[in-house]
């Protein structure tokens, strides 16, 4: 043989693996990350002296959320981003501590969840897609508009995908003061690690397949997911370059420790990327959004101190805009 045949056929290979990853592993990539994730979806109870609230949204939805005052001086306004799947009134165990505080708390169902109406020819999955965006968009717009609104700004709590789109929305919007997550994810940094893992078996080439770089797979990730947005007519925003934006609004990452959903690596890999201020709890021994189970007391003193040192207190500057000059001390904040 040539070496000018050989010199050709080792030019070709990476075509040819190349080739075999889209035909036989891409697909297996857009099937898992379109499947629903398998637990049972937390519901709760109405609570009588809610504000029930109709949420319009701006291409015409009409979404359920809720306004739950306190009954203390009112220290702040939360938005709370709620869980795939579960319904407004989850909110209470990750909020009615805050309210007993001094908070408002306002959350909603996002469209196609609890009693919210569903878009046509839209399957809302745990991924947060620009529908979403929408939704927790038109959520921040109400919260301004309203007549007992805090002219301060608000803090934003959310729970797993609520986590996500509220991540995405505050590094958009400098109304929203502080963040705590628990159990967010982006889809890059929690695709790439199971592909590392998948291409071992789905490939039939375990050889090659240890040796395929991560930019690679960032390249073949990209790749499934535009074919998804294809097939699902929405979009998938980019959480990972929307971390550095929120600085330097401050945030508090949680997650469990035992989350065989979103490992542990994975919500590091995505705190990595947002600046200072920032502090990252890793609840050990707890799975997916149980880590307010495993460890209560501590979870409701950091979420609660957080918030107090971050949203009660003044407004100070910020690099994506100024003191608003109708911004007030909390106690003379309108109701």
């Amino acid at each position: 043989m040539s070496l000018g045949i050989i010199a050709l056929l080792l030019a070709l290979w990476p075509l040819a693996v190349h080739l075999h990853i889209l035909r036989k592993y891409i697909p297996v990539v857009e099937r898992i990350f379109q499947e629903k994730p398998l637990f049972i979806l937390p519901f709760g109870k109405p609570v009588p002296d809610a504000e029930e609230v109709a949420l319009a949204t701006p291409d015409g939805l009409t979404l359920q959320a809720c306004y739950l005052r306190t009954d203390k001086p009112r220290k702040g306004v939360l938005l709370f981003g709620l869980e795939f799947g579960s319904n407004k009134w989850a909110c209470l165990p990750y909020c009615e501590f805050l309210r007993e505080a001094g908070y408002d708390i306002f959350t909603f169902e996002m469209r196609g969840q609890g009693a919210s109406p569903a878009q046509k020819g839209y399957e809302p999955l745990q991924w947060v897609t620009d529908f979403e965006m929408i939704d927790f968009q038109a959520a921040v717009a109400y919260l301004k508009s309203r007549p007992d609104r805090d002219p301060r700004g608000v803090g934003f709590f959310g729970l797993s995908k609520g986590a996500s789109a509220g991540l995405m929305v505050a590094a958009q919007d400098d109304f929203i003061r502080c963040v705590v997550v628990d159990g967010a994810f982006a889809w890059l940094t929690t695709m790439l690690p199971y592909m590392k893992q998948w291409v071992l078996i789905y490939t039939n080439m375990p050889r090659i397949a240890r040796h395929i770089p991560g930019w690679y797979l960032r390249i073949a990730a990209r790749i499934g997911i535009r074919r998804i947005e294809k097939i699902r007519d929405c979009h998938y925003p980019y959480l990972e370059s929307a971390m550095a934006k929120l600085a330097p609004r401050p945030l508090l990452m949680i997650h469990g420790g035992a989350d065989t959903y979103i490992k542990p690596d994975m919500a590091r890999a995505l705190f990595d990327l947002a600046q200072e201020p920032k502090e990252f709890w890793l609840v050990e021994k707890a799975k997916h959004n149980q880590s307010i189970q495993i460890a209560t007391d501590e979870y409701k003193k950091r979420v609660l101190e957080f918030f107090d040192r971050h949203l009660a207190g003044p407004v100070l500057p910020q690099a994506h805009g100024a003191v608003r000059p109708e911004a007030l001390p909390a106690e003379t904040a309108p109701r």
